[in-house]
């Protein structure tokens, strides 16, 4: 039985006679983008490449790019050029004022690269036959230092897909001499040898998985600036001050304990130090404590000598006059 062609398939097979496009002709007409911002390498850093391949990938899309360090896998983060026809496309000069709010010249962003290509299966499947061997290099490399008695710990060794260079990152309480150390791994391995030197945070950044909170580790999913964490910050909180329940994978404060510590310094600000005499609706007293998120401040009244809890906006001078707070020292 022949099969026969329906008139309402051929108008939707025909352009002109749709309102609306396939997501296959609508991708046909979006023009490739110049620029792509790309994350790779253990450490997570970022990068803005040109991209004159004339590739259209998608955010999340594995792209060949030769680095600074070679020729490696990088995931597609973003693009910066108005013509991309994606909504999640960002500006220039957006992209630069996330840079600097981030951490300005600290943020680990590189532009000197470009991106060469969609990655293929072939690329990939060299990748990953590099990444199983990356544990066993470790094991070789820990081993070389153990012989030459170098005083380092070895985190992790980090091939690029070109086999350019091999980035041993490695932590260490003093100065290290090793150069013999790479002179046997650069003949070993058949690469340049690149050195790097890491702290307890940029280690946790490579071996960390998830934290306590259950979400993954801050320096490894988003955090890119790892900045000291002081002791004040836990107190301002009114956190805990055990180490073992503030501190994070690296053994460090928990990073998350900056996050909210601008808001708690205004906050605290507001309120009265403790024992300070003050006016309330109920009379005289003085100050017991204070609540930094709700403020509220427990005053103990001259009157009776009650503990009442007020809101700072309702505290005042004992004569009656606006209060004047300083930082909490209590």
């Amino acid at each position: 039985m022949p099969i026969l062609p329906l008139p309402i398939f051929e108008r939707d097979a025909d352009p002109s006679e749709r309102g609306s496009m396939t997501l296959e002709e609508e991708y046909a007409r979006v023009k490739a983008p110049t620029t792509l911002v790309v994350r790779f390498g253990s450490m997570k850093m970022v990068a803005e490449y040109p991209s004159d391949s004339g590739v259209r990938p998608g955010c999340g899309s594995k792209l060949v790019a030769l680095t600074h360090r070679g020729t490696e896998i990088t995931e597609m983060l973003t693009t910066t050029c108005s013509n991309s026809g994606c909504g999640k496309s960002v500006s220039r000069q957006e992209m630069m004022r996330y840079i600097e709010q981030s951490g300005g010249e600290e943020f680990p962003f590189h532009t000197n690269g470009r991106v060469l290509r969609l990655a293929t299966s072939e690329d990939m499947a060299i990748w990953s036959q590099a990444q199983s061997l990356a544990s066993t290099r470790r094991l070789e490399v820990a081993e070389l230092a153990g012989s030459l008695q170098l005083a380092m710990r070895i985190v992790e060794v980090e091939p690029v897909l070109g086999g350019e260079s091999v980035t041993v990152h490695y932590t260490s309480e003093e100065r290290v001499d090793f150069r013999e150390m790479v002179q046997v791994l650069a003949s070993r391995f058949g690469a340049r040898i690149e050195m790097h030197q890491v702290g307890a945070r940029d280690e946790a950044r490579i071996v960390a998985d998830y934290e306590r909170c259950g979400q993954h580790c801050c320096c490894k999913n988003f955090l890119k600036v790892l900045k000291p964490v002081s002791m004040k910050s836990a107190k301002v909180q009114k956190a805990t001050l055990d180490p073992l329940k503030i501190s994070g994978r690296c053994g460090r404060l928990m990073c998350c304990l900056r996050y909210e510590d601008e808001t708690y310094e205004e906050l605290s600000a507001r309120l009265p130090r403790r024992k300070a005499h003050v006016g309330t609706p109920l009379g005289p007293g003085i100050v017991q404590d204070s609540k930094i998120l709700v403020q509220l401040s427990l005053v103990r009244l001259d009157a009776d000598g009650r503990d009442v809890a007020i809101p700072v906006e309702e505290l005042t001078e004992v004569d009656g006059s606006p209060l004047i707070t300083k930082r909490n020292s209590g």
